[in-house]
């Protein structure tokens, strides 16, 4: 268990900014931050960070928190490991007890799956630097490619011995199940005639290059072999599991994501040497897709850190045109694209390899090209003077240009196309009109294939009503915390009786704590909130402003349970939604509420109290209606409730029927 005094002084150290900013690229916007959501494909921000409150919120998909509910959402973290992870950032020193085997056998399978691969990792790089066979075949391949003793260790690169179960047997004997093994894929098991099981290491003989997650989780491994085994494939990746999805995952990501977003643009290669070899030489921004065709989900990730996207190949054709493919698919998610070729006969890791910090940076600024000015003149070689292959090559352009998602972004390209490839712009548009009119006519399709099933349902949807007791909750938990240990004026009322007979409010100006006010009035009334979660909320609350004259909203979310945390933080930034707006530039100023703090605790009471009132007229109507009995007593306590709501709504300046 990790000691009160640990988590403490995590919280007080950890700046939610900071730690989000290595996720998720964000910029400043007014005394907030804001960014694409890391939870949902998106192109219009809608993720706010406040450093002021020490919370997220992201709009689009409804979740937010604290520093370590962002962790725990993002990365899977296990509460105990996202504090861990934020002492390692801000070199806190961690005091806890050493876990019990009961407790080691309640985490969760994902967590076991992570623990396996964090021991394989630091089993592959101990036998690669302390065993014969490692420092002879492992090390001294990593050296001849180039790697220094710095770089291999920075990257964790190890060695797996070529024995059936050298790896299997010291996992086994560290006390991992095999259940574990099995499932990440670093330990094969056939099962033999008998009833008896077979295991032997999947990466068995090979150099290995850990896949790491954005926050340095390890997912994966990618194995290298190096003898001459024709049978054997030379780079051997490790199985989707619970853990590791390679479609989701970049190689180097954990290594390169402050560069990237420091120099706002990711260089993108194919191999995992490519990555570490232009690492070592000073270019940190660089990820590969380990080996896979580029996915969407791949893009995504980069493009919480940067809009640019710099693709990086050698000159063989098949790598020309699988790069082309994943361009289109870098142009839908609305990023730019640049491309860059390297001499004939180099790669990254040999051209990086060969060159100075200086002579490498200085080429890749010169021949980076715009992604139409490259595309153009490859497909325009291969068409030479085929009238046919240039018509195609003029399509194939268009296509790449209809994926954009900017109309003025697509206008400049047909424009640039036209030049290069001397075709009237007319024409091009009119192809463009063609296959947006197609992509049209296909979402239409889809649409009204969408609307039909809705429509069977549609009628048996009752019309959602505003929940009227949720939302004055809501606005009580929001003034605590906002407001609770401020002073102010407020005004009371109270029922008396004037000379006429007639029951009136009179007003008492009185000063109090906000929470003093909120907390006697509802204790006056017997109210009781009706939501458990604010229920809850609200006497940690109470509890909290009454022991503490220096109330902290930061101290009081790290002392909440993380459910908490989550609908505390949603309260907290409910106001910060409007920023995304930017209404002051439509010349629409929202009143801030810090300004009437006294009138708006006084009016979410008050209407409480009317909403409460209302609430019990209903029923002691419906039991006037159901009863035969004599009901003068109950249509008596109903005409006083009336009349209460009236004076109550007209303080409020609401007309009542």
């Amino acid at each position: 268990m990790i000691s009160k005094t640990t988590i403490d002084q995590v919280y007080e150290t950890a700046r939610v900014e900071e730690v989000i900013g290595d996720f998720v690229q964000l910029k400043k916007s007014g005394s907030n931050y804001k960014g694409l959501s890391p939870f949902t494909d998106e192109r219009t921000p809608s993720f706010m960070v406040s450093p002021v409150k020490q919370i997220w919120k992201d709009f689009s998909s409804g979740k937010g928190g604290n520093v370590v509910a962002f962790l725990m959402e993002h990365e899977h973290f296990t509460y105990p490991e996202a504090i861990r992870y934020l002492a390692k950032k801000y070199s806190i020193e961690i005091e806890e007890t050493e876990r019990t085997d009961e407790e080691k056998e309640q985490a969760n399978e994902r967590e076991s799956m992570y623990l396996v691969s964090e021991y394989a990792k630091q089993y592959f790089e101990e036998t690669l630097w302390g065993t014969e066979p490692g420092k002879a075949i492992g090390l001294s391949y990593f050296k001849e490619r180039g790697f220094t003793e710095e770089t291999i260790k920075k990257f964790g690169l190890g060695y797996s011995l070529d024995e059936w179960e050298a790896f299997t047997k010291a996992a086994l004997d560290a006390g991992y199940q095999l259940d574990f093994l099995e499932k990440t894929g670093l330990t094969i098991v056939k099962e033999q005639t008998g009833g008896e099981s077979r295991k032997f290491d999947r990466f068995k003989g090979r150099v290995m290059f850990p896949i790491h997650s954005m926050s340095g989780r390890v997912l994966g491994f990618g194995g290298r072999i190096l003898t001459n085994d024709k049978k054997a494939a030379k780079y051997l990746n490790s199985p989707e599991s619970e853990v590791y999805h390679k479609s989701k995952v970049l190689y180097g990501i954990y290594f390169a994501k402050q560069a990237i977003a420091k120099e706002d643009n990711c260089y993108l290669v194919e191999g995992y040497t490519d990555v570490i070899q232009m690492n070592q030489s000073g270019i940190e921004n660089v990820v590969a897709s380990s080996g896979t065709a580029l996915t969407p989900e791949q893009i995504r990730l980069i493009n919480r850190l940067t809009k640019n996207i710099t693709v990086l190949f050698d000159g063989d054709a098949a790598g020309l045109r699988a790069s082309l493919r994943g361009i289109d698919l870098i142009l839908e998610q609305g990023m730019n694209v640049k491309v860059c070729s390297f001499p004939e006969g180099e790669d990254p890791d040999s051209f990086a390899k060969n060159n100075a910090y200086e002579d490498v940076v200085l080429y890749l600024e010169e021949n980076s090209q715009d992604f139409i000015q490259f595309k153009t003149s490859l497909l325009a070689k291969e068409a030479a003077n085929d009238p046919i292959k240039r018509a195609d090559t003029i399509r194939e352009i268009v296509n790449s240009i209809a994926k954009i998602p900017d109309r003025i972004k697509k206008e400049v390209y047909i424009q640039e196309c036209s030049k290069i490839m001397q075709i009237s712009e007319e024409v091009l548009y009119n192809t463009l009109a063609q296959i947006d009119k197609k992509e049209a006519y296909d979402a239409n399709k889809k649409a009204k294939k969408e609307q039909k099933a809705f429509e069977v349902v549609k009628n048996e949807a009752a019309v959602e009503k505003v929940d009227v007791q949720y939302e004055l909750e809501r606005k009580i938990i929001e003034m605590l915390l906002l407001y609770g240990g401020e002073k102010q004026e407020f005004e009371d009322l109270v029922l008396k009786e004037n000379d006429e007979g007639d029951l009136v409010l009179e007003p008492e100006v009185f000063e109090a704590k906000v929470y003093e006010k909120i907390y006697l009035d509802l204790q006056e009334d017997e109210i009781e909130l009706t939501n458990e979660n604010f229920r809850n909320i609200y006497y940690k609350l109470i509890e909290n402003l009454n022991e503490n004259e220096d109330f902290s909203v930061n101290s009081f979310i790290s002392d909440l349970e993380q459910e908490f945390v989550i609908e505390v933080s949603s309260i907290l930034m409910e106001e910060e939604k409007y920023i995304l707006h930017d209404w002051e530039r439509k010349d629409i100023y929202p009143k801030d509420k810090k300004y009437s703090v006294a009138q708006l605790v006084g009016e979410t009471i008050l209407t409480l109290r009317c909403n409460l009132i209302k609430n019990r007229i209903d029923r002691l109507q419906k039991d006037t209606e159901d009863s035969k009995a004599d009901n003068t007593e109950t249509l008596e306590e109903i005409m006083n409730y009336l009349q209460l709501n009236k004076l109550l709504n007209a303080k409020l300046s609401r007309v009542i029927s």
